[in-house]
């Protein structure tokens, strides 16, 4: 039997609204893209959502626009220590720096008691990742920003349909920043959406992703008129699509990415429960394994699974061997992220070398990182394939 990771359909919508932008001859980001919009902020429930080409790229954005609400006097920014590095990355992009923080070993988020040891006044944000679809403790985390007066911006990337004491991730901060990578449960193929209910907020981030321009970043412009039969286009003596009025990026999304978001939207509530059913199916029988543990859902949340994890209790040198037993029976696995700030190369070279450790270090993170690997729970597999799973790793183990 062969379980890959990942896996996505394209849908008879889809398919349809591609031909369509073709024979139109309308690619760039259009109607196709603000209809995405619509549907993802409905989805979510918040006011605003704003499409761009990449989760990395919703996240920078959402965090550039915190320059137009005074976030310049301060220029760190608190994440967990163990994600995928596009967390750490956005936040370098957008001009600030990460501050790392320990993860809980067993919900694999930020470590909220850890948080207030890192606070201070050059803290401009806190930056909470739901990973693998679990909700991080954002009661926790709202708490601390509300005291300290700072922003928070959620990485919720893997984490569509997820919830906390029945709200929706992505609305529990200032912005919600979700990838819609192939893998995803809601998929664009590439892309990334902001959600937000500040009009102002979602205003400055339409303007980010294009250059930093004056214009198109609004509704009405993108649903109702084409540029050129805008009113305000020449409102202030010159053309307004040249006017830009901060340090911008080119991160739209187009017609055809949007096109497959909008048929993927039709089958998200059907995807998230045949994932869950995975996620609740291999979960209950990883509690077998004693050396094994995962993720698990607590009474006040749902979880929006992305993959299933699979952790060594107790440090070994396992993880690999596993992984490519897993392999050798058709299971396709992915280690787990690493500890950004001591296992990453890019990161121990930038600031975190030898000659520069970090104040603090990461022993949950950096456990999870070299004891764990995860894998594909998708609409794609169901409980034949669960099953499968559960068996392979039963003979794994009675090898032992």
């Amino acid at each position: 039997m062969r379980i890959p990771f990942g896996y996505i359909g394209l849908t008879d919508k889809s398919r349809t609204l591609i031909n369509e932008a073709l024979d139109k001859n309308m690619l760039t980001s259009g109607k196709l893209v603000a209809k995405f919009e619509n549907e993802f902020a409905e989805f979510v429930g918040t006011s605003e959502a704003v499409a761009v080409s990449s989760g990395t790229d919703a996240i920078i954005i959402a965090l550039a626009a915190l320059h137009d609400f005074g976030a310049l006097d301060g220029k760190e920014v608190i994440v967990p220590a163990l994600s995928f590095i596009a967390t750490a990355n956005a936040i370098l992009h957008a001009g600030f720096e990460p501050t790392f923080v320990d993860i809980n070993r067993e919900t694999l988020n930020i470590e909220v008691s850890k948080i207030p040891e890192k606070i201070n006044r050059a803290v401009c944000a806190i930056l909470p990742v739901h990973l693998m679809g679990k909700p991080a403790d954002m009661v926790g985390i709202n708490a601390l920003a509300a005291a300290w007066q700072i922003p928070v911006i959620e990485d919720a990337a893997e984490a569509h349909g997820a919830k906390l004491n029945g709200r929706n991730i992505g609305t529990m901060g200032v912005a919600g920043c979700f990838s819609l990578y192939a893998a995803h449960i809601i998929t664009s193929i590439e892309g990334g959406m902001i959600t937000t209910n500040n009009p102002q907020f979602a205003e400055i981030c339409r303007s980010l992703r294009n250059h930093g321009r004056a214009s198109c970043n609004c509704k009405i412009c993108i649903n109702d008129k084409t540029p050129e039969k805008c009113e305000k286009r020449f409102k202030d003596g010159q053309d307004r699509r040249f006017i830009h009025d901060r340090i911008g990026y080119s991160s739209k999304m187009n017609e055809l990415e949007a096109a497959v978001g909008l048929g993927s939207m039709e089958q998200a509530n059907w995807i998230i429960e045949k994932r869950r059913e995975n996620f609740y199916y291999l979960r209950k029988e990883l509690d077998r394994f004693d050396r094994l543990y995962s993720i698990t859902e607590y009474s006040n949340e749902k979880i929006g699974p992305h993959a299933f994890p699979i952790i060594f209790r107790e440090a070994t040198d396992e993880r690999d061997k596993l992984g490519n037993y897993l392999a050798d029976k058709g299971v396709d696995s992915r280690t787990m992220f690493q500890c950004i700030p001591t296992q990453s190369r890019a990161y121990t070279r930038y600031r975190y070398g030898p000659d520069n450790q970090p104040d603090s270090f990461y022993p949950n993170a950096e456990h999870v990182a070299s004891n764990g690997l995860h894998i594909g729970i998708h609409q794609g597999i169901g409980k034949e394939e669960c099953q499968y799973i559960i068996k392979t790793l039963e003979k794994y183990f009675l090898l032992k």
